[in-house]
């Protein structure tokens, strides 16, 4: 028995299948299947019934799932005391971030905290979406991570910033200021591509105001956005704090507002101290440190 197998069965215990553990691990499915067939060889029991397309917990595999978790929080106290013990030297600190969030981790929080404790690496583990930040921190792939709130009861979620989203439009568009959110109704928009992390927290928004805008370009490619909504294409919804070029665009704001939370999300486990000290260093900022 080791570690890998222990997180692969927990991994596959919180996914539902064997296939979505791999991904969300990073690592070939049938690598991941046969460590769990060699673990419930060695262990003489069947962790894992197939349940339609998925796998769900036997009884024992359950007990053994419940076991491992408190191995694996074992292994990471551990793993903290001995960063204790040398004061912090040496110490890395993962964080997972989605790629709408990784410009606020990597351009603002990182390097003010890296002045502060010039001793810890900080690695940014980049995740596709949410699901995939939630298993980072879950499988121990990563200590901390920047996300957009709410997240699942098994995390621990520390509210950081309120993030707005604005409408960003050609100059000629005429809409009432401030803008009814009513109004994103048959507006033509410059959108990420279907099936994307980005496209799929904008259709999420314009489902909870009831607005279905006509897509005009969809695509992936961020720095090209502005330039579409420059040639009068349409407009794009994105987060005010993320436009650095404004130049030939109207950025408008809406009302009521448009907000999503942004927190810094850790799982149910004692943290190390790089990631004790990274939680009290962002809790410490001021806000005004925060391009709004």
């Amino acid at each position: 028995m080791n570690l890998r197998q222990l997180r692969y069965v927990v991994a596959t215990a919180d996914h539902g299948t064997m296939t979505s553990a791999a991904q969300a691990l990073y690592v070939a499915q049938p690598a991941l299947s046969r460590a769990v067939r060699e673990l419930e060889r060695e262990l003489g029991v069947e962790l894992f019934a197939r349940s339609g397309r998925g796998v769900v917990l036997t009884p024992v595999g359950e007990q053994v799932v419940r076991q491992a978790r408190v191995a694996l929080d074992a292994v990471d106290a551990i793993e903290g005391l001995s960063v204790a013990r040398a004061d912090g030297r040496g110490a890395e600190l993962r964080i997972a971030v989605t790629a709408s969030l990784e410009p606020e981790l990597t351009g603002r929080l990182i390097p003010r905290f890296a002045r502060d404790q010039p001793a810890v690496r900080v690695r940014v583990i980049r995740c596709a979406d949410r699901d995939q930040v939630a298993t980072a921190l879950r499988v121990g792939r990563a200590e901390l991570a920047l996300t957009d709130l709410p997240v699942p009861g098994d995390m621990t979620a520390h509210p950081f910033e309120q993030r707005e989203v604005v409408l960003i439009s050609p100059p000629a568009l005429k809409v009432r200021e401030p803008v009814p959110p009513a109004a994103l109704d048959g507006m033509r928009l410059v959108l990420p591509a279907r099936g994307s992390a980005p496209r799929a927290e904008i259709d999420t928004m314009l489902r909870r105001i009831g607005a279905r805008p006509v897509p005009a370009v969809e695509s992936d490619e961020r720095g090209a956005w502005l330039g579409w909504v420059r040639a009068g294409m349409g407009s794009l919804l994105w987060y005010r704090n993320q436009i650095d070029d404004t130049e030939g665009v109207t950025v408008r704001s809406f009302m009521p507002p448009l907000t999503r939370m942004i927190g810094l999300v850790h799982a149910h486990r004692r943290l190390p101290p790089a990631a004790r000290d990274f939680l009290t260093f962002a809790k410490e900022t001021p806000r005004d440190h925060h391009a709004r």
